[in-house]
Formats: structure tokens, sequence, C-alpha cells
């Protein structure tokens, strides 16, 4: 309740402003940020300036907070405050080397929360950066999610050239469900079944559309190592195909079981048909405005 109140309170300061102190204060946020090792980020010596801090010693006491906040968080603070240092012009070509902190997007949102509130500019930041902040997390997310629609689609692929190259060596599809099936046991511990009610996947859909992105890798992963070995063993018939399966799942298993992940632990993902829905809805969404700005513009 506090933190809305908060955020209400900081809405109306920044609406308060006057537009062009707005427009102003945002082209100089966005003049400031560099990019660093592919991550945008803003240096703490001009950020102090924009935030009208008169002394670094004051603003370092609110970058401090900041990263406390960051560390009860649970988040690393090198990695959002990484120490640099920065050189400066004093005249006659002398330069002057001074401490510096290069902030990522989500330590300036810290600093904004934490500096004084009853400042305009602290106001413009909490909001601008609170914005950003979101923004980032929203594109991370769409990138998630359309990476594991590309997993989901080449397993898919996957199994069926796997389930052609079973069916020339005398397996029918009953039997290529069975090998799948005994796969699942090895790579997760548990049945298709067993793992699909643990995981409330409805009992009429595909286990691989309810699995979180790194197991559908690894699914994949082993069902390719299936696909190649029976073409350089030459295997052929249920019985040595279905112990190849089941070795390349187990040698999966381990794999992923080192970096600890235990893969039948993991949470189940969203329903891979909706996630696909709702990409395509919003895709379709930013097509129809981009659309509407040419017409606007042709006018």
């Amino acid at each position: 309740m506090f933190h809305k109140k908060n955020q209400m309170s900081n809405h109306k300061k920044t609406k308060h402003m006057k537009e062009n102190e707005i427009k102003q204060l945002f082209k100089q946020f966005e003049a400031i940020a560099c990019e660093h090792e592919g991550v945008e980020c803003w240096s703490a010596r001009e950020l102090q300036r924009l935030l009208k801090y008169s002394k670094w010693e004051n603003f370092s006491k609110v970058v401090e907070k900041a990263k406390e906040s960051c560390k009860n968080a649970n988040i690393g603070v090198l990695e959002h405050f990484p120490d640099v240092r920065k050189v400066f012009q004093v005249g006659n070509g002398a330069e002057m080397i001074v401490d510096d902190i290069l902030l990522t997007r989500y330590a300036c949102y810290l600093i904004a929360q934490n500096g004084d509130s009853r400042k305009p500019e602290i106001a413009f930041a909490q909001t601008y950066f609170a914005v950003q902040t979101r923004r980032a997390e929203i594109i991370e997310q769409r990138f998630l999610e359309y990476d594991r629609l590309k997993q989901r689609e080449i397993l898919s692929e996957t199994e069926k050239q796997l389930s052609g190259i079973l069916y020339e060596r005398g397996i029918n599809d009953k039997g290529f469900a069975i090998i799948r099936s005994k796969g699942d046991q090895a790579l997760f511990k548990l049945s298709t079944q067993k793992l699909k009610r643990k995981m409330g996947v409805p009992e009429n859909r595909s286990l691989a559309d309810f699995l979180p992105t790194v197991s559908i890798s690894a699914k994949r992963l082993a069902a390719d190592l299936t696909a190649e070995n029976v073409q350089t063993k030459n295997l052929h018939g249920q019985r040595p195909i279905e112990k190849e399966h089941i070795e390349n799942n187990l040698g999966v298993r381990k794999i992923v079981l080192e970096r600890g992940v235990i893969p039948e632990n993991l949470p189940p993902a969203e329903d891979v048909k909706k996630v696909e829905r709702r990409l395509k809805g919003e895709q379709k969404k930013l097509n129809g405005l981009s659309a509407t700005k040419k017409k606007t513009k042709k006018r």
C-alpha cells in the first residue's frame, strides 16, 4: 500500500512538471545512456548531475542505499554497480581521473527509489526508470517465450525425423510411442503418464507442450543422439533401439543433474499453444499499429 501511495505521489509530482521540462529531462536521461559490453548503462557521475546532487559525497550515500536494496533482493550488486574510473578534462589539456560507477537500468531505478523524492528530477527518474525497467522485463520475457516456441518446434521436427528413421528399421507408431516413453522414464525418472499427472497436463495433450525450455532441449538432444546412433550403429528392431534411446536420455540427464537441475522437479510452463496465440495476437496488433502510422505519415 505504501509503495502504491508513493508511486501515485511521484506521478502527481511528475504531472505537475511543465511539459517542456519533462521532454528536456527525457532527452537528457536518454543522452547520457551508454553501452558497456552490450548492456545499457549510465555513469553515476553524470546521473548525479541530472538528479541535482551538488556533492558526490551526498549522492554516493544514495548509491550505497541502492546497493543495499539490491543486496536485500538477492541480486548481484557488482553486476549492476561495477566500479570504473572516469577521466575529466580540467583545462589546459590536463586530465583528472575520478572514481565512477556504471549503473544498469535496474541500479538507476533503485537509486531513484532511494533518492530525495522532493526533487522533481528524482520524481521523474522514479517514473522513467520504472517504465524502462518494466519495458526491458517484457522484452526479455518475449524473447524467452519465442525461444521456447522455437525449441518446441525443433523437438517436433526431430521426433518426426526419428520416427521416420525407426519406421525404416521395423518400428511402427506404437513401438515409437513405447520407445519415447522409455526415454522419458530415463530422463525424468517418471513415466510419461506419471509426469503428466504431476505437472497437471491434460490427458489428450503432449507432455512437451507444458515442459520448460530446458526440458524440451534435453528431450531434443536425446532424440538427436538416438537418430544419429541408430544409423551409425545400424540398429534394427525394438529392443536395441529402445536400449539406445534409454542410454541417450540417461546421458542427457547426467549432464543436466551436474548443472544443478533436476528435470522432474521443474515446474510446468505455460501451455505452448496459449503462448503461441498470445504472441501472434501481439504481433498482429504491432503490424496494425505500424500500418496506421504509415497511413498517418502519408497524409
